[in-house]
């Protein structure tokens, strides 16, 4: 193949955890491959996986500053609760987006309710950072139903935007950067084509396989890295496909994840941490657990 046209960067095979009873968490950023597209510092895949009733999803009480989560189901439900008084579930095709800013703890359930019987969870979660003059600004939270987010149908592609600015649509998430994240279906034999509308794009594979043509099949469970000013085309092969499309323009600087505190200060994340361990942060209404700082040795290291 003459790589000189191939839309193809890098490909990414995410690494994948037990949390106990099976429940999987594939993580393909960061990765040594790659630790940034655009402003994505962190893509979780959680599920897909069914609890036994009794059972269910307990991230207890933990901080974070200086990014924005943001959430997206395509089956079950999550209770969040933060230091803001927010009390709010998620639900398929719905956004949760927190911005942590200068600081804020959360907590991510399944509620009582759901717990009475088998359930079932499979979705995603990223961590956005956030440009520098937005680093330490006031935590906020929002959440989005499905209905109000930008969608276009067509050619057998149905394609929701979450966050962002793509094929000319603008989602109402609050965003803090040039940013896309998308979600598409495509029915067996339809064909997307992505233009390089921002410097660092990337496409991950949810469900189905996906024909990129000279550059090949990629199966389920892979973060495509595209090449700057590149159009790449997918097709769903065989059966329907779903993807995530994410990205934007690099950011104002390197960044530093350490456990969930993402910074461009060295400085800024050991107050975070002494801050967590003291139990400076603010607490969540009527939650007494806490996540305890995994201690780590050696200082933070810093990628463009």
């Amino acid at each position: 193949m003459d790589k000189t046209d191939s839309a193809l960067d890098i490909v990414v095979v995410p690494r994948t955890r037990d949390l106990g009873d099976h429940f999987e968490v594939r993580r393909a950023l960061p990765t040594t491959q790659r630790r940034m597209v655009g402003p994505f510092v962190f893509f979780d895949q959680m599920g897909p996986h069914v609890f036994a009733a009794g059972a269910g999803l307990d991230v207890r009480p933990h901080p974070h500053i200086g990014l924005a989560t943001v959430t997206y189901l395509f089956d079950g439900e999550i209770l969040h609760r933060d230091s803001l008084n927010t009390v709010q579930p998620i639900r398929p095709g719905e956004v949760n987006w927190m911005t942590a800013g200068r600081g804020i703890v959360h907590s991510e359930r399944t509620a009582p309710d759901i717990r009475r019987q088998s359930s079932s969870l499979f979705g995603l979660q990223c961590w956005v950072a956030l440009p520098r003059q937005h680093e330490e600004t006031d935590p906020s939270f929002q959440h989005f139903k499905a209905t109000q987010l930008p969608r276009e149908e067509g050619e057998g592609i149905v394609a929701t935007v979450i966050a962002g600015r793509f094929f000319g649509r603008q989602a109402p998430v609050p965003v803090l950067s040039e940013l896309f994240y998308v979600d598409v279906q495509l029915e067996s034999g339809a064909t997307l084509t992505i233009p390089p509308d921002y410097d660092e794009q990337a496409l991950y594979i949810v469900e189905g396989r996906v024909d990129m043509g000279k550059d090949g099949l990629f199966d389920a469970g892979q973060l495509l890295v595209l090449k700057p000013g590149k159009t790449a085309t997918v097709t769903a092969s065989g059966a329907p496909a779903r993807l995530m499309l994410l990205g934007g323009e690099p950011m104002d600087g390197p960044r530093a994840v350490v456990w969930n505190f993402v910074s461009s200060s060295a400085e800024r994340l050991e107050q975070a941490k002494e801050d967590w361990r003291m139990q400076r942060f603010p607490r969540i209404q009527g939650e007494s657990e806490w996540i305890p700082f995994p201690e780590q040795p050696g200082k933070p290291v810093f990628y463009p």
